[in-house]
């Protein structure tokens, strides 16, 4: 009953102050308390009447300055009324003047929605990163996650960002052999038979720390229901540090000897068809790459995929792609690839995705020229493990190459990797959740140079929506 009662007193409030403020102009001015002003200025909002509102805030600023609910009725009406700028001042100091979260997350609603309507979507999207932080409750979290999306959805720059931390047991791809054997023809012609040699420095797997930042960033430059053109900018940045082991082993070595870098431009295309229920995508894209520092090579690719949703809600996936390298400090090559995964729900909800793929290179160097084929499984529980989304995946990968200098078989390797990850997802801040990767691998080759063992761990971050 007490809360029918508030409801009462505050229909009374309001129809006494549409009276007083109803009065002729020729009646002597009515004084508003601030409660009152406040009250009418919202019902205004509430009426449609946005100039009004905007009036009546200004008298409550007028009275105090740093009125926080008054900047907020005037951010609100300066934003119905088109008028972006100041209701962006208003948001702002609004969010300055907040003492707790429920304060900063309504001010923070306010902002984004004066920016997504002055067209500044990213902005927008940082400001309700901030109200999912400070969200006083479940409810209004997911309506700012909500509000999130559906400004994403409606804006044309989209950008991704991940950055990684990662302890390796063999950060420059080296051998996990001591020794190997010269160049076949070379000792034949010298030694009449192979040679043993000892390896060493940089030839040998080197541990560390790896850090890396990658940065994608895509503009929709047109899109309708059912079609959209971006153009795509990526950046890959790789670069480590040598821990105590490595340094004793290549004493020469620095860390940023084994930085690699890459960046790229390109345009992509994408539709749904077949009712919906598949969506095809087209990129063509072009790049160079560093390492160490120094010019590696440029490429230029186009890839096309299409994926299609079966009625039991499984999803197959294929994609070809092609790469020409125009190489600098390595062979020019040319590569195809196919991929084809599938992806099905199994034991209770948990999501298992499976994958094949073959490829192919050719390269005036026909030390260079090889072809792979690689199966490749994850499953994803469906249950949080110590609180976290698990997934586990294994990969296989044969690769062949017909020519070797140190070996008249050429050079069979065989790769084996299992790798375990872990979302925490129930964990963020700012709606970026951290992750863990466990991995390790086992590189068999015919030839010991290219024998290969890595252990590593990643700690990184992700959007938690």
């Amino acid at each position: 009953m007490p809360a029918m009662r508030e409801t009462v007193i505050r229909g009374l409030a309001g129809l006494s102050i549409l009276a007083a403020l109803a009065l002729p102009l020729r009646a002597a001015p009515v004084e508003l308390a601030p409660e009152q002003l406040r009250l009418a200025a919202l019902m205004a909002l509430r009426a449609g009447d946005a100039p009004r509102a905007l009036r009546f805030s200004d008298a409550l600023l007028g009275r105090n300055p740093e009125d926080r609910t008054a900047l907020m009725l005037r951010s609100r009406a300066a934003r119905d009324l088109g008028r972006f700028a100041l209701a962006k001042t208003s948001a702002r100091a609004a969010w300055r003047l907040s003492e707790d979260a429920a304060q900063k997350y309504s001010s923070s609603l306010l902002m984004a929605q004066a920016l997504a309507s002055d067209g500044h979507r990213t902005r927008a999207q940082w400001w309700l990163r901030r109200a999912v932080q400070h969200a006083p409750t479940e409810i209004a979290e997911r309506k700012a996650i909500n509000d999130f999306r559906y400004v994403r959805a409606r804006n044309p720059w989209s950008t991704q960002l991940s950055f990684s931390v990662s302890p390796e047991s063999n950060i420059n791809n080296g051998s996990s052999a001591r020794s190997s054997f010269l160049n076949y023809k070379l000792s034949e012609l010298l030694f009449g038979q192979p040679v043993e040699y000892e390896l060493g420095g940089t030839a040998r797997a080197l541990s560390g720390v790896e850090y890396a930042l990658g940065v994608t960033t895509r503009y929709r430059f047109a899109e309708t229901e059912t079609r959209a053109n971006d153009l795509i900018l990526t950046a890959d940045l790789r670069t480590y540090t040598l821990s105590g082991e490595a340094k004793s082993i290549a004493p020469t070595a620095k860390g940023s000897d084994f930085a690699f870098v890459t960046y790229s431009l390109g345009y992509g295309h994408r539709g749904l068809n077949f009712d919906r229920r598949g969506e095809y995508r087209i990129v063509v894209d072009g790049g160079q790459s560093w390492y160490g520092g120094a010019e590696y090579a440029r490429f230029l690719r186009l890839s096309a995929g299409q994926s299609y949703r079966l009625a039991s809600g499984d999803k197959v996936n294929l994609r070809l792609a092609g790469e020409r390298q125009f190489g600098i400090a390595t062979s020019d090559s040319d590569t195809l690839r196919a991929d084809l995964s599938y992806t099905t729900r199994i034991l209770n909800g948990a999501t298992f995705w499976t994958g094949a793929t073959l490829a192919a290179a050719q390269s005036p160097n026909a030390a260079d020229e090889y072809r792979e084929i690689g199966l490749r499984a994850q499953l994803t529980l469906a249950k949080p493990i110590v609180g976290a989304t698990m997934q586990m995946g294994l990969w296989a990968r044969n690769r062949s190459y017909d020519v070797s200098p140190h070996s008249p078989d050429g050079r069979q390797e065989d790769r084996l990797q299992a790798d375990v990850t872990l979302i925490f997802d129930k964990v963020d801040y700012y709606g970026f959740s951290p992750t863990m990767q466990i991995s390790a691998s086992r590189t068999d080759s015919n030839i010991a140079l290219y024998d290969a063992t890595r252990m590593g761990i990643n700690f990184g971050i992700q959007s938690a929506f």
